[in-house]
C-alpha cells in the first residue's frame, strides 16, 4: 500500500459520508424532540407529532450513530497509517546529457563500423566435438542392412 490517505478517494469519501450523516441525524433527533416538546409542553400536541416524532428520533439516532461510527473508522484509519514506516524515497542522480557514452562514436560523421552476418554455411556448420572418438575396438557395431545394398546403413545405436 504506497498511497497515502490523503490520495485516497475512498478515505474521503468515508470521512465526508460520515460528517454528513452525522448532521442529518442530529438535525432528526434535534427537530423531532424540539417538536415534542413545544407541543407536549403547550397542550396541542397530537398523536401524529408524539408517535411518528418518537419514530424520527430513533431513525434519527441510528443515522447519527452510523456517522459516528463512520467518523471512529476514519480516525483509526489514520492511527493504522502513521503505524506503517514509510519506504525511503530513492535518490535518483539527475541525468547529465553533455557526457559522452563510451560506446557511441566520437562525432556523427563517423564512419560507422557494420558487422556482416556469416554465410548460411558458416552458421549451420557444427563440429562433432561433443561425441567421442571411437575406435574399431569400441565402435557400436552397424544394424544389418535391408537386404538391398544400396549403400545405406542404418545409423549405430549408442546408448
Amino acid at each position: 500500500m504506497n498511497k497515502s490517505l490523503s490520495r485516497s478517494i475512498g478515505f474521503w469519501l468515508l470521512l465526508v459520508v460520515s460528517l454528513i450523516a452525522t448532521a442529518i441525524g442530529g438535525w432528526l433527533i434535534a427537530g423531532q424532540i424540539g417538536t415534542m416538546t413545544t407541543t407536549l409542553l403547550d397542550g396541542t400536541a397530537t398523536g401524529i407529532e408524539v408517535y411518528v416524532g418518537q419514530s424520527l428520533v430513533v431513525v434519527g439516532a441510528g443515522v447519527l450513530a452510523a456517522g459516528i461510527v463512520g467518523i471512529l473508522l476514519t480516525l483509526a484509519l489514520v492511527a493504522a497509517r502513521s503505524l506503517v514506516p514509510v519506504a525511503a524515497p530513492a535518490v535518483v542522480e539527475p541525468i547529465d546529457w553533455s557526457a559522452q557514452t563510451p560506446d557511441a562514436p566520437a562525432s556523427a560523421s563517423a564512419p560507422v563500423e557494420v558487422k556482416e552476418a556469416p554465410a548460411a554455411a558458416e552458421a549451420f556448420a557444427t563440429t562433432d566435438e561433443t561425441t567421442p572418438d571411437t575406435t574399431p575396438e569400441t565402435a557400436a557395431p552397424t544394424a544389418p542392412s535391408n537386404g538391398t545394398d544400396d549403400g545405406e546403413t542404418t545409423p549405430p545405436i549408442t546408448r
